[in-house]
């Protein structure tokens, strides 16, 4: 059995509001086992002997059937997510900033939100991590996360099924 985090993309926010007792429900439904739930925000810990794919579409499968809307998630075996919780570049709790990493499950969509390191205010650091870890680390200060360069980009329809961000906190209670 493979421990893997699975990270919503858009839950409580946005008018997609889930229950996280009814999630893990779900997910113990669809067949994984020792599911857990991990604050409100879509974080959810599982252990499944399939690999991250078959993870990954039985999940989102399991939560449109439940929930009625287009569920996207991407997954990660524990043990990845601690390497790219340790490989953050920067310091991980600077004061009057909110330091994140943003998932990203498309080479094309990495690629470009990588790109924009070179369009960042001087508050706003981004760095791509290495290939396999597919991933882009932020860090802004607080209360501009939304009028940052990533936060405008990433709202766009063209992230939604491929992105989802938390921040270096929240990953340490997936950790836990």
């Amino acid at each position: 059995m493979t421990r893997y985090a699975v990270f919503l993309r858009g839950v409580n926010v946005g008018g997609v509001n889930l229950k996280m007792a009814e999630v893990a429900e779900a997910l113990t439904a669809a067949k994984f086992a020792e599911v857990r739930t991990i604050l409100a925000s879509g974080n959810v810990v599982l252990e499944s002997r399939a690999g991250a794919d078959a993870v990954r579409s039985n999940a989102e499968t399991a939560l449109r059937q439940r929930f009625g809307y287009d569920a996207w998630v991407l997954v990660y075996p524990l043990e990845k997510v601690r390497a790219i919780v340790d490989a953050y570049p920067f310091e991980p709790e600077l004061d009057g900033y909110q330091s994140y990493v943003t998932f990203v499950s498309d080479t094309d969509v990495l690629d470009e939100l990588a790109a924009l390191a070179d369009q960042a205010g001087a508050d706003e650091k981004i760095a791509r991590g290495s290939d396999s870890a597919g991933v882009i680390y932020w860090q802004v200060p607080k209360n501009q996360t939304l009028d940052s360069t990533i936060g405008k980009t990433m709202g766009k329809k063209r992230y939604k099924a491929s992105t989802t961000t938390r921040n270096l906190r929240t990953l340490a209670k997936v950790l836990r």
